[in-house]
């Protein structure tokens, strides 16, 4: 049996109780008596010795475990225990051999002796203990002398670790106002020494930084809150400094740190509060709808949530002017337009204005109220306006046969402003492109200027312009929508031409066509037409018509045997008239042909050709004959419509009523020197003209009097009647496309630079855009060189006026 010397074993553990002593971690005597191992069958052994002193028991190895301490500092290998067999005789006959966790490199056995030793430094926060295993040889023939044995080497704790607070630093939040106790965060430190084996491990916290705002416990390491009405506004962060030393806190105990941010977050303990009393704001009169006045802003300490503001209008003359809204971003109240302002109708407006929190505390509102009002002056400044119209729109109903000149409405604009400009009226020409209106500069009286028709154009919506004459820029705007109403001015007509036939053998009574007509005016009470057989035609033999009441008409041969030998053809003319006031009417062919038909009635032939046409032709000479003809008709059509619009030469003969009264010269005269020939006359008012001794009378106001008359009553004044005469002048010229320019009207009040319409003249005509050259001029000799020099361009020379 295994067992160890009693000498050699009480010298380990005197070695081992020895360091621990030295340690401080117990005394010597409690030392020897806790930790020294001694195997079960020896402890039996030696009990027995005690009871029989005089027959001691053979022992057997059981071996359990060794202690050795950790952070061993010294130069020799530190002793940990002796393995020793009972069969050991210390002849050396015995050789001890060690194996398992760590032999060998961290345990060493002499074989001779059974000594054990650490050869390094052992740290129990590393590895806590190591399992092996002895055996006992016998060193000649290396045979087993004991059974292997293990047993187990604990590395015994001593006190080098210091607390660590591995979660830190640490970041809390608690509520400004808490009361004292609140708790804010609990913090904790490991120490990494043995927590079973003395007070290494034994952490007490304490505060080293953060007083007198917070407390920690010294057990649990909880934070609490140790001043009372700690305020955010005032002071919102703390850094607190926690320490926490083991052995319980005593002295020459290891300690560790860590630092805790903490944040006092808001509560609404703030009410709000406006910086000033008094807001002055302006806004233009002209400011859209929602748009920006001006903005207001109630000071909030608290911040998120608990500085949330709500603006109201609490009182004023602007409540139903203004409006108020709250900018969620910037908790700013912003003042915006509620509806049109007017510098002329109200020029301030004075509001009360309330900014209130929506989330409130119960437990803070002894510390408000949390609400506060300022007063805003609101000024309307005043802009020039454009020129308004009342009322805002116009709808005009006209008769189709309306005279050129009626003044059909007057448009009336005012300048909102007070100065109260003039105002000129004009057409914006986009909305009327035919012209078929015009408007007077000064009234605003709406007229025709070309003929109506509801058949071409039924309705027309024009934009009457209003313009200040001291600002041209302000311009006001009116929709004006005209219905052209309806006049009977067009006869019923058939919708396409007819032609029917009727057979050979076809008897008395028998239809032969339903005809019916179309008219393009819409009366009220709906169209009906009357149908009758023209006057030349009343008595006709052939057929008679008769009325359906229904806008038709049916056609019923009045006699039978016709003969297509006889006549092939008839053509009936047809009455149609309509039930307008004044009726109108027209005429309508139906051809009828005579046709070869059946017993059935079915057609056969309506060709007369085998009667007329010789043996000897054929159809198809027939047709070359015919497109011959056609060719031939075209060619001569063609040379007259290309002699109708030839350009007529502008060779003024004296016979002619030419306004620019041109002079033809025979041969080379005084130039601008040569004045006899113009009549200065022509350009002044037709009265003065007839009057003083120069009393001459023009040949081309004659046609021009005569032309007017069709469309100006001659009774009438030119002051009354001017924008007529101008008018009708201006449609006249307008339909004729080979008359010269109309020069010689006096119309100066409605034309010109200053003049919406522009200039009506041709003079200066000569700067625009043309594409007509007169460069040939001066290839015509001596006799065309002044004309050459006044109408010829060369580079250099500019406009001639």
């Amino acid at each position: 049996m295994w067992t160890s010397g009693r000498m050699s074993k009480a010298k380990s553990w005197l070695g081992l109780g020895m360091s621990l002593y030295f340690c401080g971690l117990m005394d010597l005597t409690t030392t020897v008596l806790s930790v020294t191992p001694m195997p079960l069958k020896e402890l039996e052994v030696h009990l027995l010795d005690k009871t029989h002193l005089h027959h001691r028991m053979k022992r057997s190895w059981v071996w359990n475990q060794f202690f050795v301490l950790e952070e061993y500092t010294g130069t020799d290998p530190l002793y940990v225990g002796k393995l020793h067999s009972d069969m050991d005789r210390g002849d050396g006959s015995i050789k001890y051999i060690l194996s398992g966790e760590g032999a060998g490199i961290v345990f060493t056995i002499d074989d001779t002796t059974g000594d054990i030793h650490a050869i390094q430094r052992l740290d129990r926060e590393e590895r806590a203990q190591y399992t092996l295993r002895a055996q006992a040889l016998d060193r000649r023939t290396g045979r087993p002398m004991e059974p292997e044995s293990e047993f187990i080497i604990k590395i015994q704790d001593i006190n080098d670790n210091e607390p660590k607070f591995l979660d830190g630093p640490y970041v809390a939040t608690v509520p400004e106002m808490s009361p004292v106790g609140t708790s804010v965060i609990q913090v904790t430190a490991t120490d990494a020494d043995d927590p079973t084996y003395g007070n290494s491990a034994r952490v007490v916290y304490s505060i080293l930084q953060g007083q007198p705002y917070f407390s920690v416990d010294s057990k649990t390491g909880v934070i609490r809150t140790a001043l009372m009405n700690m305020d955010r506004e005032a002071k919102e962060y703390y850094e607190v400094i926690i320490q926490a030393k083991d052995m319980g806190g005593q002295l020459g105990g290891l300690a560790g740190t860590t630092t805790v941010n903490i944040t006092l977050s808001d509560v609404n303990d703030n009410p709000p509060r406006f910086p000033q009393k008094h807001y002055q704001m302006s806004v233009l009169e002209s400011a859209p709808v929602s748009s920006t006045v001006g903005r207001v802003f109630a000071k909030d300490l608290d911040e998120g949530i608990n500085a949330e503001m709500k603006y109201t209008i609490v009182d004023g003359d602007g409540l139903d002017t203004f409006d108020i809204n709250t900018d969620p971003s910037f908790q700013v109240g912003i003042i915006t337009v509620r509806k049109p302002l007017s510098f002329e109708s109200k020029k301030s407006y004075t509001l009360k204005v309330e900014g209130a929190n929506p989330h409130l505390e119960v437990r803070f509102l002894n510390l408000g109220p949390f609400q506060d009002t300022t007063t805003v002056h609101i000024s309307v400044e005043d802009v020039d306006e454009p020129p308004v119209f009342d009322p805002g729109f116009y709808f005009v109903e006209v008769p189709e046969d309306v005279e050129i000149g009626t003044t059909i409405q007057i448009i009336s604009a005012k300048d909102p402003d007070v100065t109260n400009n003039s105002i000129r009226y004009s057409i914006d020409r986009s909305s009327d492109p035919g012209r078929f209106f015009y408007v007077d500069i000064t009234t605003g009286a709406l007229m025709t200027a070309r003929p109506l028709d509801r058949e071409e154009i039924s309705w027309h919506n024009i934009t009457v312009l209003a313009m200040e004459m001291n600002n041209p820029t302000q311009i006001g705007s009116v929709s004006v929508t005209v219905k052209v109403l309806d006049v009977n001015d067009n006869a019923p007509e058939f919708p396409r031409f007819y032609e029917a036939f009727v057979c050979e053998n076809a008897k008395a009574g028998q239809l032969i066509q339903t005809v019916s007509a179309i008219d393009q005016d819409d009366p009220q009470d709906g169209q009906h037409f009357y149908y009758s057989l023209a006057p030349e035609a009343a008595n006709n033999p052939n057929f008679t018509l008769r009325d359906n009441q229904d806008n038709t008409a049916r056609i019923l041969t009045r006699r039978s045997g016709f003969r297509q030998q006889e006549q092939n053809v008839f053509y009936l003319p047809i009455l149609i008239a309509d039930n307008g006031r004044p009726m109108l009417s027209s005429t309508g062919t139906l051809t009828v042909q005579v046709c070869s038909c059946d017993d059935e009635g079915d057609v056969m032939s309506c060709s007369a050709e085998a009667y007329v046409l010789p043996v000897s032709l054929s159809r198809g000479a027939l047709i070359a004959i015919l497109a011959c003809i056609f060719v031939l008709l075209v060619l001569v059509l063609l040379i007259l419509s290309m002699r109708r619009h030839r350009k007529q030469p502008y060779i003024i003969d004296d016979e002619e009523n030419i306004h620019e009264n041109i002079v033809r010269y025979d041969d080379e005269g005084g130039g601008e020197e040569d004045t006899e020939a113009f009549d200065i006359a022509a350009m002044w008012n037709p009265r003065e003209a007839q009057t003083g001794a120069a009393a001459k009378m023009r040949q081309d106001m004659l046609p021009e009097i005569e032309s007017l008359s069709r469309y100006v009553p001659q009774t009438c004044t030119m002051d009354s009647n001017v924008h007529s005469y101008v008018l009708a002048k201006l449609y006249e010229a307008d339909m004729d496309l080979w008359a010269p320019p109309f020069d010689s009207l006096q119309t100066y009040m409605f034309e010109g630079d200053g003049s919406v319409a522009g200039s009506l003249s041709s003079l200066q005509s000569v700067t625009s855009d043309s594409d007509q050259s007169y460069d040939f001029l001066t290839d015509w000799g001596p006799r065309f060189r002044k004309l050459a020099e006044m109408y010829g361009v060369t580079e250099g020379n500019g406009p001639l006026w």
